[in-house]
C-alpha cells in the first residue's frame, strides 16, 4: 500500500515508517522539522531508512495547503497516517494559539484533501489527555470527554469531532487512536522517562511534580506500532480506540524502577502540581482488543530495561542533542 505519515520523522513516526518498509510499503514521510526540540535528533531518526526505495521525505508543514495539496496531485496516497501535531500539555498552557493553529487547522488541511484525493482511510493520533480528570478509571471511549483541562487536550478532541464530520460528510474512515504515554527509544526528550533518565545518569536533580503518587499507563512504542497497524486494517468507518498497556505505576515507583536499572540514586526536587496535570491515566482496552486484536506485550519494567539499553548507547553528541 501506499502511505503518507506525517510527523514521520518524530518518535513514534519514524518507528512507524520503518515497520511500514519492512513491510515492503510505500512511505512519504511528511515533516516540518520545527524547532520543539533539536531537528538533528528527528534526522538521526530516519537515518536507517533515508535510503529506501520505498521512503520518500518531504520537508513541508501541515499549515501549507497549496503544499499539501500539491504532494497529493502528485503522488499516490492510499492510507494517511496523520501523527504530526504540537505537543505536550505545558506547553499549550503557554501558547494555545499555536496549538489551536497546528491541531485543529492542520488536522482539517489533510482531512480535505485527503476528501477530494479520494484516500481510502484515515488514521490519526489523538491522546489519553482527552479524559482530563475522569473519576471513573480504567478509561473508556464510552466515556465523556467534555471537560479538558489543557489546551492540547481540547485540540486533540476537536481533531476527533472534526474527524468524525469528513466520515458523517463523505464517508472517509477515520480511526482516532487515542495514546497513552508512549515511551521507548526515540523517546521526545521532553518526556519525562527520557528526562529523569538522562538526569539520573548524569548526578543531576530531576523534578517531580507533586507527591509522586500521580499514575500513569506507560505504553511501549512497539505496542504502539502493532495498534496502528491494526487500526489501518480494521478502519472502514468511525472509530476511537484507546491504546495502552492497561496498567498503571506511580511516579515515585517509575523513578524507583529507574534507579534500579540505572544503579544510581535519584537527585529529586519535589515542587507542586501543574496546571493540566492529572492524577491518573489509564486505559481500558477491551475495544481495541476486541475489534482490532489490540494486545500490548512489553511490560514496564522490560520497556525500561530496553529505554536505558538504548540511551546508554548513545554517543556523547547523541546524549547531548537529546536534551
Amino acid at each position: 500500500m501506499h502511505f503518507l505519515v506525517t510527523g514521520g520523522a518524530g518518535f513514534i513516526g519514524s518507528h512507524l515508517c520503518e515497520k511500514l518498509i519492512k513491510g515492503e510499503h510505500s512511505v512519504i514521510c511528511l515533516d516540518n522539522f520545527n524547532d520543539y526540540y533539536d531537528p538533528a535528533v528527528k534526522r538521526r531518526n530516519i537515518k536507517l531508512i533515508e535510503s529506501s526505495p520505498l521512503y520518500n521525505l518531504v520537508e513541508c508543514d501541515i499549515l501549507d495547503l497549496d503544499a499539501i495539496q500539491q504532494l497529493f496531485k502528485s503522488s499516490k496516497i492510499e492510507v494517511v497516517i496523520h501523527l504530526a501535531a504540537r505537543a505536550g500539555v505545558r506547553p499549550s498552557i503557554e501558547d494555545p494559539l499555536l496549538y489551536q493553529k497546528v491541531n485543529v487547522e492542520g488536522t482539517t488541511n489533510l482531512l480535505e484533501v485527503s476528501v477530494k484525493s479520494d484516500v481510502a482511510k484515515f488514521i490519526m493520533a489523538s491522546s489519553s489527555s482527552v479524559y482530563g480528570k475522569n473519576k471513573k478509571i480504567p478509561f473508556s471511549e464510552a466515556d465523556p470527554v467534555d471537560n479538558p483541562i489543557s489546551p492540547y487536550a481540547a485540540t486533540k478532541k476537536a481533531c476527533e469531532l472534526i474527524g468524525h464530520a469528513f466520515h458523517s460528510l463523505y464517508k472517509l474512515p477515520v480511526s482516532c487512536l487515542r495514546f497513552f504515554t508512549v515511551y521507548g527509544p526515540r523517546q521526545r526528550p521532553d518526556m519525562a522517562i527520557h528526562k529523569f533518565t538522562k538526569c539520573i545518569n548524569e548526578g543531576k536533580e530531576i523534578s517531580m511534580f507533586g507527591d509522586g503518587r500521580s499514575k500513569r499507563d506507560y505504553t511501549y512504542i512497539t505496542d504502539i506500532i502493532h495498534g496502528i497497524e491494526q487500526s489501518v486494517k480494521h478502519c472502514h468507518s468511525y472509530h476511537i480506540y484507546n491504546l495502552g498497556e492497561s496498567k498503571t505505576i506511580e511516579l515515585r515507583s517509575l523513578i524507583k524502577l529507574l534507579e534500579d536499572t540505572l544503579g544510581k540514586r535519584a537527585n529529586i526536587l519535589e515542587l507542586p502540581n501543574q496546571p493540566g496535570d492529572v492524577p491518573v491515566t489509564y486505559a481500558d482496552i477491551t475495544k481495541a482488543g476486541m475489534e482490532l486484536g489490540y494486545n500490548p506485550h512489553v511490560s514496564i519494567e522490560e520497556g525500561i530495561k530496553k529505554f536505558v539499553d538504548w540511551f546508554q548507547a548513545l554517543s556523547p553528541e547523541e546524549t547531548a542533542a537529546n536534551g
